[in-house]
């Protein structure tokens, strides 16, 4: 068994780290630098597990693949409006001949501004963005390249604007006067209104991954030891994403903007707004040359999607997960009898509860699931106003099932616990008359979360990373 957002979600993206999408987040709130304007928040991190002190090259956006956000249809998972990050070389240096691509370039010392003469590796983007047309097809509406991606978090001595005086990076800003200058740096508002930015983050996705993973770890149970009390909700669980960094982009759309349609929620019914998921692709053909640099050519294939957090990890069976991958959500219907269906309760029944697999929990029948997660985009409402967030009075980690109706699957904000509001409703479907909590015993995460745009914490430093395995543990 195995919960972790879409961290490893399927054989051959795992591959691909770099084009392996860990979570997507889509909520409304305000404008960075304008609170008047309200704005859905769109993140989606990449590269699962990146390790903060992997020096000297440290992680980067991949050079080739298109990295790409989806408004739907919330109802039928059909694009209208796509998005697109396209990232520079990961080897054009200014001083190729030295082995630091951080703290030295044209100049030595700390970085104190992206693509400064100490910053010898700066990666840029272009990001497009397209509307559909008749046929199926997309019309370009605007471009601008040569957008900065804000540096890795190498440590104090090279990055020292991330970190405090003992190194640790700094996280928490409840305002853009707060917010780190590297940060700050790469926060663009372009000409259409619309603000981006790209760089690491801190994983904001938190979970006992390992102990799920090990058929029901027992710190993952009720620490009263009685299995028939179910998973856990008191904090005895161990972080499996605890000191990993991602790689984040994200943009900030006004709500005045959007083509919005009205939808059905299931257990909150009637709402208008939008669907959002995203998605990265490479071109059909890669010539590798042993006398110079890979060429890629041909038609955007699709190589990895995610909208709901777990979908494709948890519900979906080896046979389809690839499959899932390559296909869009209007296409979705072929994976609903894995949400009709779970495992996931089965397993519950066998590991947790002793049965043969077919009882307490409701294994077969599951509309209420598939209604949850297909067609597999997130459905933000965006008429609620701006969302509460972790650390803002209001906010529960449980959304829904806390009574904070503002979390997931009403969208997903940063701090939503997916893992224990999915395994809750695994539990509790699909009659719902009575909420059964459970979860895994992780109730928050590692890093403080900032309540500005970008949202997700700063990253980790390598020198100072406290990973689930390291000596504070």
């Amino acid at each position: 068994m195995s919960f972790g957002a879409s961290h490893s979600d399927a054989p051959l993206i795992k591959q691909d780290p770099q084009a392996n999408i860990t979570d997507v987040y889509a909520f409304i709130g305000t404008k960075y630098d304008n609170p008047s304007v309200n704005v859905l928040n769109i993140l989606v991190s990449v590269r699962p597990f990146s390790e903060p002190g992997d020096g000297v090259i440290y992680d980067r956006f991949a050079d080739d693949a298109r990295y790409t956000i989806n408004l739907t249809d919330p109802t039928t998972g059909e694009v209208t409006d796509r998005f697109d990050f396209n990232f520079s070389s990961i080897t054009d240096v200014k001083n190729p001949d030295t082995i630091l691509s951080y703290g030295r370039g044209t100049e030595v010392g700390p970085i104190t501004t992206i693509g400064d003469g100490k910053q010898n590796y700066t990666q840029t983007y272009e990001f497009s963005s397209w509307r559909a047309v008749k046929g199926g097809t997309f019309k370009r509406n605007f471009r601008e390249a040569g957008l900065p991606v804000s540096p890795p978090n190498v440590g104090k001595r090279t990055t020292p604007a991330y970190n405090d005086v003992s190194g640790k990076a700094i996280s928490g800003a409840a305002s853009l006067a707060a917010l780190d200058s590297l940060t700050k740096q790469a926060i663009v508002t372009l000409d259409n209104g619309i603000v981006v930015w790209a760089g690491p983050r801190e994983d904001g996705f938190y979970a006992d991954t390992p102990g799920i993973f090990d058929f029901l770890d027992p710190r993952i149970i009720n620490n009263d030891g009685n299995s028939a009390n179910g998973l856990g909700q008191d904090g005895n669980g161990i972080d499996g994403f605890q000191g990993f960094n991602v790689l984040t982009f994200g943009m900030q759309i006004p709500v005045t903007s959007l083509r919005t349609f009205a939808y059905t929620e299931p257990l909150v019914g009637a709402r208008t707004g939008v669907g959002v998921y995203a998605s990265v692709s490479r071109q059909a053909i890669t010539r590798i040359s042993g006398k110079g640099e890979p060429k890629n050519s041909g038609k955007w294939v699709q190589v990895n999607r995610m909208g709901n957090p777990l979908f494709n990890e948890v519900l979906v069976a080896l046979r389809g997960k690839d499959l899932y991958n390559r296909t869009s959500p209007v296409k979705d219907d072929q994976f609903k009898t894995y949400a009709e269906n779970p495992e996931v309760a089965f397993l519950v029944n066998a590991v947790l509860f002793g049965t043969d697999g077919s009882g307490p929990l409701a294994t077969t029948g599951r509309a209420d699931l598939a209604a949850i997660f297909l067609p597999d985009v997130l459905r933000v409402d965006t008429t609620t106003g701006p969302v509460t967030l972790p650390g803002q009075v209001g906010f529960n980690r449980l959304s829904l099932i806390g009574g904070d109706t503002k979390g997931w699957p009403n969208g997903r904000r940063i701090g939503d616990d997916v893992v224990d509001i999915a395994l809750s409703a695994v539990a509790s479907g699909p009659a719902y008359s009575t909420i059964t909590v459970v979860g895994d015993n992780v109730p928050a995460n590692d890093q403080i979360y900032n309540q500005i745009f970008p949202y997700l914490g700063t990253p980790h430093a390598g020198p100072t990373v406290s990973q689930r395995q390291g000596p504070d543990n």
